[in-house]
Protein backbone atom coordinates (compact mmCIF):
# COMPACT_ATOMS: atom_id res chain seq x y z
CA UNK A 1 0.00 0.00 0.00
CA UNK A 2 1.22 3.25 -1.17
CA UNK A 3 1.62 6.48 1.58
CA UNK A 4 -0.01 8.68 -1.25
CA UNK A 5 -3.27 6.50 -0.64
CA UNK A 6 -3.79 6.72 3.31
CA UNK A 7 -3.16 10.41 2.51
CA UNK A 8 -5.60 10.52 0.37
CA UNK A 9 -8.14 9.09 2.39
CA UNK A 10 -7.37 11.35 5.01
CA UNK A 11 -7.88 14.35 3.02
CA UNK A 12 -11.47 12.83 1.81
CA UNK A 13 -12.47 12.17 5.67
CA UNK A 14 -11.29 15.81 6.90
CA UNK A 15 -13.15 17.31 3.52
CA UNK A 16 -16.22 15.07 4.45
CA UNK A 17 -16.40 16.09 7.84
CA UNK A 18 -15.95 19.62 7.17
CA UNK A 19 -18.27 19.48 4.63
CA UNK A 20 -20.88 17.59 6.83
CA UNK A 21 -20.85 20.27 9.99
CA UNK A 22 -21.12 22.63 7.35
CA UNK A 23 -24.02 21.39 5.83
CA UNK A 24 -25.86 20.43 9.08
CA UNK A 25 -25.36 24.04 11.07
CA UNK A 26 -27.74 25.64 7.69
CA UNK A 27 -30.29 22.51 8.28
CA UNK A 28 -29.37 20.61 5.47
CA UNK A 29 -29.38 17.00 6.85
CA UNK A 30 -29.68 14.92 3.71
CA UNK A 31 -26.98 16.39 1.97
CA UNK A 32 -24.66 16.15 4.63
CA UNK A 33 -25.65 12.47 4.41
CA UNK A 34 -25.27 12.54 0.79
CA UNK A 35 -22.02 13.74 0.94
CA UNK A 36 -21.05 11.01 3.74
CA UNK A 37 -22.19 8.07 1.84
CA UNK A 38 -19.94 10.06 -1.44
CA UNK A 39 -16.97 9.60 0.18
CA UNK A 40 -17.23 6.43 1.63
CA UNK A 41 -17.95 5.20 -2.12
CA UNK A 42 -14.96 6.99 -3.38
CA UNK A 43 -12.58 5.66 -0.57
CA UNK A 44 -14.01 2.12 -1.30
CA UNK A 45 -13.34 2.09 -4.62
CA UNK A 46 -9.61 3.37 -3.95
CA UNK A 47 -9.06 0.56 -1.27
CA UNK A 48 -11.02 -2.12 -3.29
CA UNK A 49 -8.42 -3.68 -5.21
CA UNK A 50 -6.31 -4.01 -2.03
CA UNK A 51 -8.42 -5.90 -0.64
CA UNK A 52 -8.73 -8.08 -3.64
CA UNK A 53 -5.23 -9.00 -3.39
CA UNK A 54 -5.55 -9.70 -0.03
CA UNK A 55 -8.42 -12.09 -0.22
CA UNK A 56 -6.40 -14.11 -3.05
CA UNK A 57 -2.94 -13.73 -1.65
CA UNK A 58 -4.85 -16.17 1.51
CA UNK A 59 -6.55 -18.25 -0.98
CA UNK A 60 -3.17 -18.84 -2.84
CA UNK A 61 -1.50 -19.43 0.93
CA UNK A 62 -4.13 -21.61 2.22
CA UNK A 63 -4.78 -23.90 -1.23
CA UNK A 64 -3.41 -27.04 -1.09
Amino acid sequence: MEVSLIFKIAAVGILVTILSQILKHSGREEHAFLISLAGLILVLTWILPYIYDLFAMIQELFSF
